[in-house]
């Protein structure tokens, strides 16, 4: 049989606060979060491995109050005037190649106007080598909360609720299997879903424990 055409339907990011699974890795980021607007600190820096929630948790900030939510590699000048009108501003994947007055001068107008200030990031920022003396030290004095990689529970809920979402029946042993085998990172669990929904389309194959093997020799 020859390969099936793969139909594209748009999908849509939907990041619910009761669809966040809270476990040990990430508790600490989603209390603070979630204690907003009682922050210790009005700028703050959340950091973990590429899919680790960080979005999830930035787009709760997002349904409590007015906020402005940027690319680290998006951000000019133009943004201070949408940032005057919110009252917090999520800058996201921030990394050394952004530009350091701009950031510092946003760090400043957070600080002068009583906004918030949100970063998120795979490291923690105290760890960038910014060369500006004064980013350098708002940075390292800033409240850094960092996401550790998923325990073997939150795991098992990620592949269950992506498989549901993409409307994939899976029995527990299968997960179970994955769990053991799998790479521990959001990375490699976010790319082990996606070429599984892929493959299993375009070979038409059924869902199985062999197709679940192949999925995995090729991450």
């Amino acid at each position: 049989m020859t390969d099936q055409l793969i139909l594209k339907f748009p999908t849509n990011n939907v990041y619910l606060k009761e669809d966040f699974y809270v476990s040990s890795s990430n508790q600490e980021a989603y209390e603070f979060i979630s204690s907003w607007p009682r922050w210790i600190k009005r700028i703050a820096n959340i950091f973990g491995p590429p899919g680790s929630g960080k979005t999830h948790l930035a787009s709760i900030l997002k349904s409590k109050t007015s906020t402005l939510e940027i690319q680290s590699d998006a951000l000019n000048d133009k943004i201070f005037f949408e940032f005057k009108i919110n009252e917090a501003l999520i800058i996201e994947n921030l990394n050394e190649n952004v530009s350091e007055n701009l950031l510092f001068s946003l760090w400043n107008f957070a600080l002068q106007d009583n906004k918030y200030l949100l970063t998120t990031s795979t490291n923690p920022i105290s760890a960038y080598k910014f060369k500006l003396p004064d980013l350098k030290s708002r940075a390292s004095s800033s409240l850094m909360i960092g996401i550790n990689l998923p325990s073997d529970d939150l795991i098992s809920v990620i592949l269950a609720k992506n498989f549901s979402d993409k409307q994939i029946k899976v029995e527990k042993k299968h997960i179970d299997y994955i769990i053991k085998r799998i790479d521990r990172s959001y990375e490699k669990i976010s790319q082990f879903i996606s070429i599984l929904d892929k493959y299993s389309l375009k070979k038409s194959n059924p869902f199985n424990l062999k197709l679940i093997k192949e999925v995995l020799k090729m991450i």
